[in-house]
């Protein structure tokens, strides 16, 4: 009995045949929703460890780096160019806000993410005014702050429920609140130096006063716009001019 010998194998190419013919749809298609990548920054190994965990298991998102120092920060975030930064505030030498500050304008597509313990006015102004995009307690449960990441990325900005009620309180009007315009025309302009994010120092030089000079003028802004901190005057400046 004889046997068929096997047909000799033909490359697709010289079938008249491409791969793309064999390829569904969902192999021809880009990805449209990438990975959300994210870095993280925390002083805790714990909670540290925690965090990174949560990002690599968590679907949809990409682990980049995480650091356990401002000054570390500030080297290797440039080059690894995350989509979101989850940083702590309490750091041991340059605080989570100044990485905001100094390198918000530097990775202007990535978004910053404050993940902390302070609940006070103070920290939460100054870490919004340096550029954060959202506040968030550590406390915070997994599936929360995944969505808060999710948020940030998508152009929100979320914050822990009483965080949130501390800054709607801050611009609910008040009987004695005081405008803008009750301010002198120094303590304007030193204000407006403020909000443009000089220097005490700057401030002085630029207007040719004294350092003390400064600090007073900033006292009786403070005092007239009833806020307690840089932050909460550069915010309460914008919501009311």
């Amino acid at each position: 009995m004889n046997e068929k010998s096997a047909a000799p194998y033909r490359p697709l190419s010289e079938a008249g045949l491409s791969r793309d013919k064999f390829l569904t749809d969902s192999d021809m298609k880009p990805d449209s929703h990438p990975d959300i990548a994210v870095s993280i920054v925390e002083d805790d190994m714990r909670a540290r460890h925690i965090f990174s965990k949560w990002i690599r298991e968590a679907e949809g998102f990409r682990y980049v780096s995480d650091y356990r120092t401002a000054e570390d920060a500030l080297i290797h975030l440039p080059l690894d160019k995350p989509d979101v930064v989850l940083t702590d505030i309490n750091l041991p030498v340059l605080s989570g806000i100044e990485i905001v500050r100094r390198l918000k304008s530097v990775l202007p597509q990535t978004q910053f993410l404050m993940l902390t313990v302070y609940e006070d006015a103070d920290h939460i102004f100054e870490a919004l005014a340096a550029g954060a995009i959202g506040y968030m307690l550590k406390e915070t449960p997994l599936e929360e702050l995944l969505g808060a990441l999710r948020s940030v990325h998508a152009g929100g900005s979320p914050m822990s429920g009483s965080i949130a009620r501390k800054v709607v309180q801050t611009f609910q009007p008040t009987v004695n609140q005081q405008k803008p315009d009750s301010l002198s025309p120094r303590e304007r302009q030193v204000l407006e130096f403020l909000v443009r994010g000089y220097l005490y120092k700057e401030i002085a030089d630029t207007l040719s006063i004294s350092v003390p000079t400064v600090n007073a003028h900033i006292r009786h802004v403070y005092e007239k716009l009833h806020v307690r901190s840089r932050g909460q005057a550069v915010a309460k400046y914008r919501h009311l001019s």
